[in-house]
């Protein structure tokens, strides 16, 4: 299949038709279900996302990713996949997916789909054949299911445990266990089975084939896994070195997977693309981004990292090295579905290296102790997304980022829905405060999100933070982001960048090509800006110099 789409035929500029359109753009995930309702049943859905269309083209952003919108129970937010060729009809059909993307391609807007190939969700007919079949049945060899040790295998064949909280291993009452790394509804797939290889390249070519732009692939470093005879316990398997071989996790023979599917994705004329989600070493992240693998991996580096211009400086030297010897662009991430917002994370005290968990015990406390700053963690926050906007590569956006949003905390237990809550009770509060319904409106019993209230409560502050509230006010953080994202359109040229020379420790400059320049004041002295056009800055100028904690633009 060499042909385009119809969708991307109907595109058919030389713009949308780039092959490397990905290489710097500003894509903006979509959690579906949290974005936009349509039909008043609380939850978000593929109408919603297409009626906000025209929100997403003012915004400036160059493509859409989309969290799982596939059949699911909803035991980890829809990363349980019932069947990965179909919409959940709580969120609509085939048909509403194809208008979607037709309509975000009219409007210059490309598509990112979530694939999630370590697990099914234990719903898939796969899985429901697997538990219907008996020992060594072809159905139970695309799972990974072992004897359990005693007797009559009533103990599981190991003490490994899962992310989520408890045993990795569950019984299916035939002296079996199969393994689960997440919950125990997500079974993980065999890798080692070519009928799951066969399956997951039927799936890319469905998407690919319906207008797809690209993937972000769900653990990309967990598929390939070679399981010894004899399990070692969990402390031996957390002592092996993830160096290529480890049992579980960031194998050299998973590249043998994504070359099966890069061969798909170059079927495609432009080539599909797609990003790993590979938390792996540093200098195992190339690979996954190489031209004959996925392409691009995210770095998450930014996203751990507290606000201070040295550590800054650090992460972004080094990514923009690792680009060049891959190949590829570097990614760019503050916030996603899976963290706490950075908003909120700026403004808890610093805790070094580690800032995806900073706020683990001030959303265990509901928000209260520490006491957050949320003045200057969105001042930060603003000043931090500016300067990740300047940077050579491309920039992944949270929804709701834009309107500066902080964490949600307080949201009672009743209402959670992340399994890390049920699982991990009083250490693990969960991920759902980042995955509150968007405000839209300043009023409304769901802030414009949709007719029948949201599927997770929302706090009374969302309506100062709301779309509505925040349009049109040259202050806000959502006309920021509008106009740093029409600059950055406008200015964006090579993947480079020249570092500029500050007599202060607490400044981060850059210039790139074109004499765009970026300078962060990490600091709290206001800093004299050099000579040049101010283009925008993350807070007005005090006396024509730059704030505390705030980025300028200029051109020279």
């Amino acid at each position: 299949m060499t042909n385009p789409s119809t969708a991307e035929t109907r595109i058919g500029t030389e713009r949308e038709l780039d092959p490397s359109w990905w290489r710097q753009a500003a894509v903006y995930q979509i959690y579906p279900r949290s974005f936009a309702d349509s039909d008043g049943d609380g939850i978000g859905d593929i109408r919603g996302i297409t009626s906000r269309i025209p929100y997403l083209e003012r915004l400036g952003v160059q493509a859409v990713w989309l969290s799982p919108f596939y059949p699911s129970a909803l035991a980890d937010g829809g990363y349980d996949v019932d069947d990965y060729r179909d919409v959940d009809p709580r969120l609509g059909t085939l048909e509403d997916f194809d208008a979607m993307v037709e309509a975000l391609h009219r409007a210059g807007i490309r598509v990112i789909v979530d694939i999630v190939p370590n697990h099914t969700s234990h719903r898939h007919e796969w899985f429901r054949e697997a538990l219907a079949s008996p020992k060594g049945s072809v159905a139970r060899a695309r799972y990974i299911f072992r004897d359990g040790l005693g007797h009559d295998g009533e103990l599981p064949p190991s003490d490994w445990t899962s992310t989520f909280g408890g045993p990795a291993w569950e019984p299916v009452g035939d002296g079996q266990w199969y393994f689960h790394f997440f919950a125990k509804e997500q079974p993980d797939l065999n890798w080692n089975n070519p009928e799951v290889h066969a399956d997951f390249l039927t799936t890319l070519r469905f998407w690919s084939d319906r207008g797809v732009d690209g993937f972000r692939i769900d653990v990309a470093h967990g598929l390939a896994k070679r399981l010894p005879d004899e399990l070692p316990t969990q402390a031996e398997l957390d002592a092996l070195p993830k160096d290529g071989d480890h049992p579980l996790w960031d194998r050299d023979d998973v590249h043998g997977i994504y070359a099966e599917w890069r061969a798909v994705f170059n079927e495609y004329t432009p080539a599909k693309t797609a990003v790993a989600e590979a938390w792996v070493a540093a200098d195992r992240r190339a690979r996954y981004a190489s031209a004959e693998g996925l392409g691009q991996a995210f770095n998450f580096d930014l996203l751990e990292a507290d606000f201070e211009a040295g550590r800054f400086r650090e992460i972004i030297a080094f990514n923009v090295e690792l680009a060049r010897q891959s190949g590829s662009s570097s990614t760019w991430v503050l916030s996603n579905h899976d963290v706490i917002r950075h908003a909120t994370r700026y403004g808890l005290p610093p805790r070094g290296m580690s800032t995806t968990k900073a706020g683990a015990d001030w959303l265990l406390s509901g928000g209260t102790s520490p006491v957050l700053d949320a003045a200057a963690g969105l001042r930060r926050a603003r000043a931090a997304s500016l300067l990740e906007l300047a940077l050579p590569g491309s920039a992944y956006l949270y929804q709701g980022e834009e309107l500066g949003l902080h964490e949600v905390p307080d949201i009672p237990g009743a209402s959670r829905q992340d399994p890390t809550f049920f699982r991990n009770p009083g250490v693990d509060i969960g991920r759902d405060g980042c995955r509150v319904p968007l405000p839209w409106t300043a009023t409304g019993p769901s802030y414009g999100f949709g007719p029948g209230g949201a599927h997770l409560p929302q706090p009374g502050w969302f309506a100062a933070s709301s779309v509505g509230a925040e349009d049109g006010d040259p202050g806000s953080t959502l006309t920021l982001y509008r106009t740093a994202l029409a600059l950055r359109t406008r200015l964006q040229g090579a993947e480079t960048l020249k570092w500029l020379p500050s007599e202060r420790d607490d400044v981060l400059a850059f210039e790139r090509p074109g004499g765009w320049m970026s300078i962060t004041n990490f600091g709290t002295m206001p800093l004299a800006l050099p000579e040049g056009e101010l283009l925008l800055s993350s807070v007005p100028l005090e006396g024509g110099l730059l704030p505390g904690e705030a980025t300028a633009w200029l051109q020279r």
